[in-house]
């Protein structure tokens, strides 16, 4: 999956969707760090606060929490949609 650069739908969100897919099939398991802002503007060639918009929208849908110094991690029990 890759984020399309000019399309009308805000990256972050495309971002987001993109983790929350890895999530869903496993690539990120629960209780395990996602990727850094960093990582994810060197994958997704985006701003650091695009990536920081995108990790914290996973924060406010519930499948990731932060740990201030850590990192991200997934959630052991995601939100039932």
């Amino acid at each position: 999956m890759t984020v399309d650069l000019d399309g009308p739908d805000p990256l972050y969100e495309q971002i987001a969707t993109v983790l929350t897919a890895r999530i869903a099939d496993g690539t990120y398991p629960p209780r395990r760090r996602i990727p850094s802002e960093a990582q994810i503007v060197d994958e997704f060639g985006v701003s650091r606060p695009t990536a920081r918009a995108a990790v914290q929208l996973l924060v406010d849908r519930g499948l990731v929490r932060t740990v201030r110094g850590k990192g991200s991690y997934v959630v052991d029990e995601p939100p039932r949609a």
